[in-house]
Order: C-alpha cells, then structure tokens, then sequence
C-alpha cells in the first residue's frame, strides 16, 4: 500500500509472514503545555500505525525549534512527553533529525510490523457491517479554543488527556474481530475520513448524529464561532457527498467535519461482532460507540439521521 490508495500509512511487505507500516506525522503546538503537546504529536503519529492493524516497533523524533529564543527546557519537556508515549507503545526511539527554525514543530516517523494478511486498510466495509468510534470528536474546536483562552483548566484537562490517549487498546482489541475497514480520524474529521471509507468500499453510510460521541462544550463553542478554518473547509468539501437530516444546523454539520489531531479509530465490523466488540472495547478502557452502518444504496456518500 502506497500513494495510490488514502491509507494511514505504508505497507511494505518483506515476507509471507511479515509486511512493515510506515507512517510520519508532525505538527505546531496545539496545546501550551510542552510535556502534554509531546504526550499528542507521539499518540498522534502511532495512531497511523494502530489504524493499519500494525504493532509499532521504531520511532524517530521530528524537530524544529527556536534554539536561540525558547528556552532549551521547553525542548526537554516535549521530547520527554514523547518519550513517555513511546514507551507506552512498547516502541523504542532510535534516533531523529532536529533543526533551527523560527517556530516549534514536533512529530515522530513510525515502523510498525503487521502480518500482511492482517492488515487493517480504509477500504472493505461491507453492507450490514455497524461503524464503531472510538474516542469523541470536538478536539479541533476546543484546540482553537485555547489558543483564543476560552477554556478552563478542567476543559483542557479533558481535551488533552483524549488527544494523549494512544489508540493501542483499540488496536488490540480489534485484532481479535473481523474488522472489515478501519482508520483513524484526524485532520479531515469524523465525516471527511468516513467519506474516504465508503468511497474506497463503495458502499454508503448512515450516520445517526445522537450516537457521535462529542466532547463537553463544543457546541457552546462553535456558537460562539469558535471553529477552526480546516474544519470549516472540510465542511465545504464535504458538501455535495453528505446528506444532513433537517433537524441539524449548521453548527451540527461542522461538528462531525471538525478537524481533528490524534483522534480515535473508525472501524467497520460485522453486524454479529459489534456488539461484542463494543464491550470488548468497554473492558480496556476505551469510549467507543455504534455510531452507524454500512449500506449498498448511495455508494461513497453519507447520510447524517
């Protein structure tokens, strides 16, 4: 898997039982804690990995930074951050490249290892499958709402703490259901990575909007007009390939289009699995929910009920 296909990541197969996941991912701060921003830009990076149904094994640190005019602490503390979700992985950091630049960047080039028969791509779900998401959307527009200083320190404990989780548990327990597509959803939003998967699967999708996990306050903010300018274009994007029910605004619509850093895996499963799935995911901690299903009418576009 390469260029010719919008997948997480790479796929490089090196043998009958062995294929590599390459991913690389980077990004400025989002968030003013340098230890929290990079705890998200690893969980953020990995992500691609877990998505592909990949066990990471190497990572390397992407740098840029203001070495004359930040303070060389603040350095410490991302790439200590970083260093913490990596381990958390069970990866191992084995080098990076750092430059000087006016503004501070950070991300991470991931390996992982998949079995090539195994490998979870965005395209493949099947009519009947149930969609299954597995951490709440809003992220983009809470972010923004931080850098404007609109959030309290309970709100950006939340926030954050959803962008450092790793999708590890997730992955995992996917590995054990016969997951027919999946992906991470990040900077097109829930519905912009959902269109790529219908598209790729040619089969549609109904999204029921009342099961959408969505983060406290996003509302209360996108009234506000607090919402990013990719999600915004997202939204655009999206326009002519979603069918929204009448009884969701404007605001409702850019919601599922927010763009997202480090969000959670949208995974396609049979419809005798999800369930099961679900309280799987329960177990080991993660928020997933049955968001929708697939279906054969309206090939690679959505409906939001």
């Amino acid at each position: 898997m390469g260029l010719d296909t919008p997948d997480d990541a790479g796929v490089y197969k090196i043998n009958n039982e062995l294929a590599l996941v390459q991913t690389l991912d980077f990004f400025t701060p989002i968030v003013d804690d340098p230890y929290m921003f990079g705890q998200i830009a690893a969980a953020n990076a990995l992500s691609d990995v877990y998505a592909m149904g990949g066990k990471p094994i190497t990572v390397m640190n992407i740098v840029a930074f203001p070495i004359n005019t930040l303070d060389k602490s603040i350095l410490a503390d991302i790439l200590a951050g970083a260093a913490e979700k990596v381990k958390e992985s069970g990866a191992s950091l084995v080098g990076g490249h750092s430059i000087d630049d006016k503004e501070p960047k950070f991300g991470l080039s991931v390996t992982g290892t998949v079995h090539p028969n195994k490998i979870r791509a965005n395209a493949g779900a099947k009519p009947g499958d149930r969609l299954i998401l597995t951490k709440p959307i809003g992220v983009g527009i809470l972010t923004t709402a931080i850098k404007r200083d609109l959030l309290d320190k309970e709100d950006i404990e939340k926030v954050t703490e959803v962008m450092a989780t790793l999708n590890k548990n997730s992955a995992e327990v996917m590995e054990n259901y016969q997951v027919h597509a999946c992906t991470d959803v990040t900077g097109f939003g829930l519905l912009g990575h959902a269109m790529e998967m219908a598209e790729g699967s040619h089969v549609g999708f109904t999204i029921r909007y009342e099961n959408v996990p969505i983060l406290p306050r996003t509302k209360e903010l996108a009234e506000q007009k607090v919402v990013p300018g990719g999600t915004k274009k997202n939204h655009a994007w999206l326009a002519e390939r979603v069918e929204y029910s009448s009884s969701l605004d404007e605001l409702d619509q850019l919601i599922l289009c927010d763009a997202i850093t480090s969000g959670g895996l949208l995974v396609s499963v049979p419809e005798a699995e999800a369930e099961k799935m679900l309280v799987e995911l329960h177990q080991n901690n993660v928020d997933a929910h049955i968001i929708g299903e697939v279906t054969s009418e309206y090939p690679g576009y959505i409906k939001v009920l």
